[in-house]
């Protein structure tokens, strides 16, 4: 076995699983309320020690080479994105780090409705009354019960979440906060589900700026130099390939012959 081949391989693969990541953040870099994913890479312990292999089978020197990289977990970045200022009346952004808008989803493994997480404050109001996002989704309440306004009627959201039509309060946009973010993973659609139990608590002083949006969490300048970190490691990976793939065949065809 060409012991280096399969480190470089290694080394190509994670570095290319690096580059889908960071490609996606960037990617998101206009999208309201976006957290970015942080990729991990971590090292790879040699064979002998992963399989617990008897030192009389062990290779001394291999092994100090070490077994190279894996693919480390994956985690979300939850930093605040900047407060973009938009002027408009339905269009509300966070600033508390764990707060969070509760939505109403279609879960896509069960085809139930399920409780969402949501940064984008993008909100309207649907022909038939209900608070909805821009994607579609039900905002809502304290109650998890859907926001009813009048079709046709303005509407405006005060700093504390109340949603008022005619000077009159027609419901409260569900500001929650939530007490592990690792207890969250991405759903699509810019939406967070729970990873095992519900772990929504109520917000301290629940506050959105009115008339301005979260901006993305990625730094774009950030993001462009790691990819082309990346994109430079894995392109070293494979060149490693190619001069392994080459003194394996010298060595067969040449020095294999001379033998």
């Amino acid at each position: 076995m060409n012991y280096g081949l399969y480190l470089s391989a290694g080394g190509a693969l994670t570095n290319s699983y690096r580059q889908d990541v960071l490609a996606n953040n960037l990617a998101n870099v206009n999208t309201v309320g976006f957290k970015p994913d942080l990729p991990s890479l971590q090292a790879r312990s040699p064979e002998s020690a992963e399989r617990d292999a008897p030192l009389a089978t062990s290779q001394q020197l291999l092994d100090r080479l070490g077994g190279g990289v894996l693919a480390g977990p994956q985690h979300t970045t939850f930093s605040v994105g900047p407060a973009q200022p938009t002027g408009r009346d339905l269009d509300a952004a966070l600033t508390g780090k764990n707060e969070f808008f509760a939505v109403s989803a279609t879960d896509p493994t069960t085809g139930q409705p399920a409780t969402r997480l949501t940064r984008d404050g993008r909100f309207n109001v649907g022909v038939d009354g209900r608070l909805v996002t821009m994607t579609g989704h039900t905002v809502l309440g304290p109650d998890d019960q859907p926001i009813n306004a009048a079709p046709g009627v303005p509407v405006t959201l005060t700093d504390d979440g109340r949603v008022v039509q005619e000077g009159t309060d027609v419901g409260r946009i569900q500001i929650t906060a939530v007490s592990d973010l690792a207890g969250l993973e991405k759903a699509g659609a810019n939406l967070f589900a729970f990873r095992g139990d519900d772990v929504r608590v109520p917000a301290d002083r629940p506050q959105m700026k009115v008339g301005a949006l979260e901006g993305s969490a990625t730094n774009a300048i950030g993001t462009m130099m790691a990819i082309m970190r990346a994109t430079k490691s894995a392109t070293g990976n494979a060149n490693l390939i190619k001069y392994h793939d080459q003194m394996m065949d010298r060595a067969i065809n040449t020095l294999g012959r001379v033998g």
